[in-house]
């Protein structure tokens, strides 16, 4: 039997994978909306209904797909994700109907949680316990193109065979390419994959412990409010565009900053973050949130949007490291796992539901400006919530 592929090949197909299962997965449904609707003749809530459905199947499966990678099924789990993902584009490159629609998004949620950061983490966690940190980093740099990639190939593959066809070539991407990559990249166990031993933490909080500190609330409800306003202007990202008056090619002369931003700001952290605490660090992020949403909302000259473009990609590269990185420092790393698992729940909750109620919302505001504020308050709630949460006192 041939050897498993090196660590440096493992983690250059994994971050092929990222940037295409994002760019696909998280990022495209924005660019569909509005081809769909004047195709199909669907309101803009019940097709956001569908990526709420999917974002709500994306959180109810990331335990089972934990699970099955802790019982050293990683493989199994990213080559046959990817390949759900491709059979998803398929189906929806041929939708007629809402609850085929949402039949298709069910699976794609699905897909989500088997191929989204969170898998591939834990995979190379397991298959290199000595040098897994680097290629996480990796992971997350090249990830963070995903936007920049995904609103400009949606385009030119629209333009170039229709949204439909634009689908069926993303399915294929997935099925034909990023499946069979996925699945050699994962094949056999590397030498060093060995666990490591934990060293005792008796002072660290358990997850009943974490529930009975008001910080666990207040981050909590910081990440949630943050994650309910990030969804939310993904999914109607585009349209919003189309409400200021602003071409598809305008609109993406400034969204494609998005991913350069947000790798700006995870290089920063790289060189220099061992100078700032996850604290300042989160009050500095999540203060971005709310001043490029009102950004958004009130200006409409191309170096205004510029800055929005460039402030929301920074504050959203770094969210991530910030929940990561300020779990552990605030409760410990004994039982990180089930605190991470108990936040994040809640925080996909709102995710999961920000498409759809925001869709609901507009028909109720005179248009995205209004919106947009109103998502800038909820930021405000997450700053608020976060600069609240001291860090508690354990024994």
């Amino acid at each position: 039997m041939s050897a498993p592929p090196s660590y440096r090949s493992t983690v250059s197909a994994l971050a092929f994978g990222q940037i295409i299962c994002w760019a696909a997965l998280y990022y495209a449904f924005s660019s569909f909306v509005l081809p769909m609707q004047r195709a199909l003749g669907w309101s803009k809530p019940a097709l956001m209904g569908a990526f709420t459905v999917g974002l709500a199947l994306w959180g109810a499966t990331s335990y089972a797909v934990g699970a099955a990678i802790d019982r050293g099924r990683g493989r199994a789990v990213m080559g046959f994700g990817a390949a759900l993902a491709g059979a998803g584009f398929l189906l929806w490159s041929r939708v007629d109907s809402l609850p085929m629609l949402y039949l298709t998004w069910a699976l794609l949620g699905a897909a989500m949680a088997m191929t989204l950061y969170e898998p591939a983490f834990n995979v190379l966690t397991k298959r290199f316990p000595d040098r897994y940190v680097r290629g996480i980093t990796t992971l997350t740099l090249v990830g963070g193109f995903a936007s920049t990639l995904s609103f400009p190939a949606c385009a030119w593959l629209m333009a170039w065979c229709g949204w439909r066809g634009a689908l069926a070539v993303v399915g294929a991407l997935l099925l034909l390419v990023v499946a069979p990559l996925h699945t050699w990249a994962l094949r056999g166990t590397p030498q060093h994959a060995v666990p490591h031993a934990r060293p005792d933490a008796a002072a660290d909080s358990t997850l009943h412990d974490a529930l009975r500190e008001r910080s666990f609330w207040l981050l909590t409800a910081s990440f949630t409010f943050y994650s309910f306003a990030a969804a939310a202007l993904w999914a109607h990202l585009m349209p919003a565009f189309a409400a200021k008056g602003r071409s598809e090619a305008q609109a993406l002369a400034v969204v494609v900053w998005f991913g350069p931003a947000q790798v700006l700001g995870r290089l920063l952290h790289y060189v220099f973050g061992r100078r700032i605490t996850p604290r300042v660090l989160g009050l500095a992020v999540l203060g971005g949130l709310p001043v490029s949403l009102a950004i958004f909302a009130l200006a409409d000259h191309t170096l205004a949007l510029l800055v929005f473009a460039l402030l929301f990609g920074f504050a959203n590269g770094l969210v991530t490291i910030v929940r990561g990185s300020l779990v552990p420092d605030y409760f410990g790393r004994e039982h990180v796992g089930r605190i991470s698992g108990a936040m994040s729940g809640i925080a996909l909750l709102a995710r999961a539901a920000a498409p759809l109620a925001t869709a609901w919302l507009l028909l109720a505001l005179p248009g995205y400006r209004e919106m947009l504020l109103v998502l800038s308050a909820v930021g405000v709630a997450a700053l608020v919530a976060f600069a609240l949460a001291e860090r508690p006192a354990r024994s």
